[in-house]
Parts: structure tokens; sequence; C-alpha cells
């Protein structure tokens, strides 16, 4: 199958690499003419995936229109805040288009499969999401996603496009519950880091998992989606190893702010995006829009957007009105 990859980061090339090992035509696209022809020369990735070499298979291209010429599926792995923009330049594909992106948009309050709607109409819009961080699926380390579309077929396709020995592929019709977990996980994983800044214990970590599990749920549900895909793959598993990871640039992140360094200093200085961040802002809007509590993701929004002092947003959050669990 032709299959062009929109996004030349860790992720996009991490799936360039695996959809070679499984006998596709890839070309990637990139928007950064110099950085694409520094990967062609050397076949590596030293920003994004260091140590990891890329299939000489892989064709390379900067032009929009000349790197989805024949292809019949795009991957789109950009980050969620030029999405909407990069994605406009392709919107004459008619094929296949899977977002491996997470993120909302802060506008439109839509996940990226939505976005794609707009942007792509002619495309099918489909969703790949779940525990896979970057260099360990480079590195074939086992893995397991999930690829969501309301019809069975398609979602059998991405299955079968993307499926490996070492990266299974489950299915699911709950595409808004895939993606808003993949997306909403990420705030959470910064308020975990924060933790780890602070130098919170496992006690801790545990506790802000299940409590932010279950604002994820409760947006998700509020938005159409079934409670039960946020204890699946694209929830639990994804939320468990953003949290967890030291390959995680969320909860890297949220340990910078945690040990004190100013927000906009972490964001002018990386090259790699921590989607938690602009989604922080977006999940607090739509929980306010929706009627959602969310004291979490509030006070995440609080501490990124609005100067609050991390420690007194601890302080907030643990001294809240007592309640029954849910």
């Amino acid at each position: 199958m032709n299959v062009t990859v929109i996004g030349a980061g860790a992720w996009g090339s991490a799936l360039a690499n695996l959809l070679c090992q499984n006998d596709h035509a890839v070309t990637l696209w990139g928007h950064d003419a110099k950085h694409l022809a520094q990967i062609r020369e050397t076949r590596v990735n030293p920003l994004y995936l260091p140590g990891v070499e890329l299939s000489p298979r892989i064709k390379f291209q900067e032009r929009p229109q000349e790197a989805i010429q024949g292809a019949e599926c795009v991957v789109i792995a950009v980050p969620s805040k030029f999405f909407r923009e990069v994605t406009s330049q392709f919107s004459a594909f008619d094929g296949l288009a899977v977002s491996v992106t997470k993120g909302i948009e802060y506008e439109s309050g839509l996940t990226m499969s939505g976005l794609l709607k707009t942007t792509m109409p002619k495309a099918t819009a489909a969703a790949l999401s779940g525990p896979t961080l970057a260099l360990e699926v480079a590195r074939d380390i086992p893995a397991a996603i999930v690829a969501a579309h309301p019809h069975p077929e398609t979602a059998k396709h991405v299955q079968v496009l993307f499926g490996r020995p070492a990266f299974r592929v489950y299915t699911s019709p709950d595409v808004p519950g895939v993606e808003l977990g993949g997306a909403i996980k990420n705030v959470v994983a910064l308020a975990a880091g924060i933790g780890d800044g602070l130098g919170f214990g496992d006690n801790s970590k545990a506790g802000l998992i299940t409590r932010g599990l279950a604002e994820m749920r409760r947006l998700g549900v509020a938005r159409g989606a079934h409670a039960d895909t946020f204890f699946g793959l694209s929830g639990l598993g994804d939320l468990a190893v953003t949290c967890y990871s030291r390959l995680s640039r969320n909860r890297a992140f949220g340990e910078r702010v945690g040990r004190g360094e100013k927000v906009e200093s972490i964001v002018a200085g990386t090259h790699s995006v921590a989607e938690g961040y602009p989604t922080a802002r977006a999940a607090f809007r739509l929980a306010r829009k929706l009627g959602i509590e969310s004291p979490i993701i509030d006070e995440v929004y609080a501490m990124l957007y609005e100067g609050k002092e991390v420690r007194q947003a601890v302080q907030d959050l643990m001294s809240r009105e007592p309640k029954p669990e849910d």
C-alpha cells in the first residue's frame, strides 16, 4: 500500500519505519526541508529518535501535493497546535487518513479526527492511539494500541495496516473515547510530573492517576464516549505509561514545573512538544462548557496559564470538600 506519513518527528519517523517493515511504500513529509535532507542523507533522526536507523526504503518529500500523489493512506503525526494548518494543505486527499496526534483544538473543542472532517473532508478519518512511546516502538519493543473508527471494516483496515508481532493493534468503534483518553491523559501526566518535581511518592501518583482517570471518563462520556473505553489501552494504559515513564515528554515537562522552572522558559527551550501544555487549556475550556467537574485539570491549567504557585495548587486540590468516590 502507498502510505504518506505527515510529520517527521519522533512518532512520524517511528511509524514510517514500522510501515516499511510491513512492506508498504512509505513517503515521509515534513515542513523543514533541511531536516528532511539530513534524515535522507544519514538515515537517522537524531533530534527525535537517537540511535535508531531508519529504513532505506523511506522516501522524503517536503512538497505537500507531491507527498500525497498516489497515496492510498496518510498518517498524520503533527503537533495538535499545527494540525489544522498542516492538514488543510492536504484537503484534496480522498483516501484513508489516520490521525496519531493526541490533542484537543482550543477554539472548537474538536479532537483531531473531528478536525479532519473539516480540513480533509473527502478523506475517511480514523484514529490510532494508546501507550506507545515512539522510541520504544522504533526499537521494536512490544506494544499495544487501538485503531478507532465507527465502521468495523475501516478499523480492521487500520489494524492490518499497522499490526506487527511487536505492535499489537486492537479495534474500537468509540472514536471520541479513544481520542479524548489519549489527549486528556497528557494533562494528568503533567500533574504527575509536577509531583515528581516536588519529591512526592508512589502513593501520590497512584491517587492522581485514579482520580485523573475519573475526570477523563466524565469528560469523555459528556462528549458521547463509552465509559468502558477509558479503562482500556487508550485510557488507563496510556495514562499509566505517560505518568510513569522517563521517556514521557509530558511527565518531564511537569517535573520541571514542580522543580520551580518557569513555564515560559520550558516552552521556549524545548524542541519536542509536550501536548499536555496546550491540551490543559483546551480541556479546561471544554470542561467549563460541558459543566464537568475537573479539579485536576483545573489546577494544572491554573499553574500553567495563571501562574498559580505549585504547592498552593496541591493544597487546594487535597483540601476540597470530602465526597464519595465516583
